[in-house]
C-alpha cells in the first residue's frame, strides 16, 4: 500500500492520468447529451411522438444505470484503463450507428450501445482519482471530474445544436462518433492505472516496475459478496438515495425535455433556449467548485447541503409551474436554470458517503451502486413527462401546449418525495457507522 506521503500522489503525473481519464468522460457526456439538442429533429427524422422520443433517453439511461454495478466490479478487478478502452469502443459504435440510422429501431439499439459505453467512464475516472491522489482530496477530485465533464454539455448545447442545423444529422453525429478513436489512442498510449504500473516510457516519464494494485495477489471475494459488502454499508445506500434525489431534475431537462419545454412551452427561440441550457452547465461548474471545497473541509455539511438543493429546486419548479399566464418571465427561467446547476454537484456528495465507509478495493463497486441512483430517477422523470405530454396532446403529435408541459413537469415531485424520505431515514444509520469507523481507525 502506498503512503499518503508518496510524492507520486497528487503530482504532475497524477494530473496527467486524471486528465486523460476525464477527457474520455467529457466525450461520453457529449454523446449522452447530444439528443437533448436534437429531440425535435429526432422526432421529425423518425416520425415519432413524445413517448417514443422519451424511449431513446430512457433506454440509454436504463442501460447506464443497469451497468453501474457490473462496471464497478470490472473497475475493481481489471483496472480503469481497460474499462475506459472498452467504453470508448462502445461509445464510437453507438454514435456512428445513431448517425446513419433512418428508422426508429436501429436508432434505439444504437443509443443502448452508447449508454453501455457511457456507463464505463465516470466510475473509471473516480477510481483513477482514488489511486493517483491522497484520500483527503478525493471529494474535490470527484467534484472536479463532474465540473470538467459538464464541458461535454456545453459542447452539445453551444456547438452541436448549431452544427446540426448547418451540417445535418449524419455528418454531425458521425463526426462526434469518430472523435472516440482519437481519444482511444490517447488512453492506449499514455494512461496507466496507478503510479505503480509496469515500467514504460510514457508522457509521465519512466515508472517503477511493480505489480498493479488491482492484480495483486490474495483471495478475492466473490462478485456477490463484493456487492453485498458494499450494499450493507448504510453510507452506500444513503449515497444512492442522495444521488437519486438530487441529480434527476437537471438531467431530465438537459437530456431531452429542456429544449422542447423552453421552445414549445415558453415560446423561446432555439438560440435563447440553448443559452438557458448552457446556463445550467456554467452554474454547475461554479457549484462544483463550492461543493467540492465545502465537503473536503467540512464533511458535516453534506446532508444539510443536499436538503437545501433538493428543497430549493422543488420550490423554484413550484413557482414556475404555478405562475399565472401561459409563459413565465425570463428572470424566473434564469433563476430556475441557474439553480438547477446545483443538482449535479449535490449528487456527487452521495459518492463521498460511500467512499468513507468502503475500503479502496471495493470503491468501484460502491461508486457504481451510488451512481445508479440519479439515472434511475432520471428514467422515471423522462417517462413520466413523456407519458403526460402524450396523454394531453390531441392526435399524439408533437404540438405540446404550455399547459401540457406544466402538468407533465409536475411528475418531478414523485421521485423527489421518495428520495427525500429515504435520505431522512438512512441519515442517522450512516452517521453512526461513520462514527464507528472513525473510532476504530483512531484506536488502531
Amino acid at each position: 500500500m502506498r503512503s499518503a506521503a508518496d510524492p507520486r500522489l497528487g503530482g504532475r503525473a497524477a494530473w496527467c492520468a486524471w486528465g486523460i481519464g476525464v477527457t474520455v468522460y467529457v466525450l461520453a457526456v457529449v454523446h449522452r447529451t447530444s439528443l437533448g439538442v436534437a429531440g425535435l429533429d429526432a422526432a421529425a427524422r423518425f416520425g415519432i411522438g413524445a413517448s417514443a422520443l422519451s424511449t431513446f433517453s430512457i433506454l440509454q439511461v436504463l442501460v447506464y444505470a443497469g451497468m453501474q454495478i457490473p462496471v464497478g466490479l470490472l473497475v475493481d478487478r481489471l483496472g480503469p484503463r481497460r474499462v475506459l478502452c472498452t467504453g470508448l469502443v462502445l461509445l464510437t459504435l453507438g454514435q456512428l450507428g445513431f448517425a446513419f440510422s433512418t428508422s426508429f429501431t436501429p436508432a434505439l439499439v444504437s443509443r443502448a450501445v452508447l449508454g453501455c459505453g457511457d456507463a464505463m467512464t465516470f466510475v473509471s475516472v473516480l477510481r483513477l482519482g482514488a489511486r493517483w491522489f491522497p484520500a483527503r482530496r478525493n471529494p474535490f477530485i470527484a467534484q472536479l471530474t463532474g465540473l470538467v465533464g459538464t464541458l461535454g454539455n456545453l459542447v452539445s448545447t453551444m456547438v452541436l445544436s448549431q452544427v446540426l442545423h448547418s451540417a445535418g444529422w449524419t455528418a454531425t453525429f458521425a463526426t462526434t462518433g469518430l472523435l472516440g478513436l482519437a481519444v482511444l489512442a490517447l488512453v492506449l498510449l499514455f494512461l496507466r492505472d496507478t503510479p505503480d504500473s509496469a515500467a514504460r516510457e510514457t508522457l509521465f516519464g519512466r515508472e517503477p516496475v511493480t505489480a498493479p494494485a488491482h492484480l495483486a495477489g490474495g483471495d478475492r471475494p466473490s462478485l456477490r459478496a463484493q456487492i453485498s459488502a458494499a450494499w450493507e454499508q448504510p453510507g452506500t445506500r444513503l449515497g444512492l438515495w442522495v444521488h437519486f434525489t438530487t441529480a434527476f431534475p437537471a438531467s431530465a431537462f438537459l437530456l431531452l425535455w429542456g429544449m422542447p419545454f423552453l421552445m414549445d412551452g415558453q415560446g423561446l427561440s432555439r438560440g435563447l433556449a440553448g443559452s438557458l441550457l448552457s446556463l445550467i452547465i456554467v452554474s454547475n461548474m461554479g457549484f462544483a467548485l463550492l461543493v467540492g471545497q465545502l465537503v473536503s473541509r467540512r464533511p458535516g455539511v453534506r446532508v444539510p447541503l443536499v436538503l437545501i438543493v433538493v428543497l430549493g429546486t422543488g420550490a423554484l419548479w413550484g413557482v414556475v409551474l404555478c405562475w399565472p399566464g401561459a409563459h413565465v418571465p425570463m428572470w424566473l427561467l434564469l433563476v430556475l436554470t441557474a439553480a438547477m446547476g446545483s443538482n449535479g454537484p449535490a449528487s456527487l456528495v452521495g459518492l463521498d458517503f460511500a467512499r468513507t465507509v468502503n475500503p479502496p478495493e471495493r470503491l468501484g463497486t460502491a461508486s457504481g451502486i451510488v451512481n445508479m441512483g440519479g439515472f434511475i430517477a432520471t428514467v422515471l422523470a423522462l417517462f413520466g413527462i413523456g407519458l403526460v405530454l402524450d396523454l394531453l396532446t390531441p392526435g399524439g403529435g408533437a404540438d405540446y401546449t404550455p399547459h401540457a408541459f406544466r402538468l407533465a413537469f409536475c411528475t418531478l415531485y414523485l421521485p423527489m418525495a421518495l428520495g427525500l424520505s429515504q435520505i431522512l431515514r438512512l441519515r442517522p444509520k450512516a452517521a453512526r457507522r461513520e462514527a464507528e469507523l472513525r473510532a476504530l481507525r483512531a484506536a488502531a
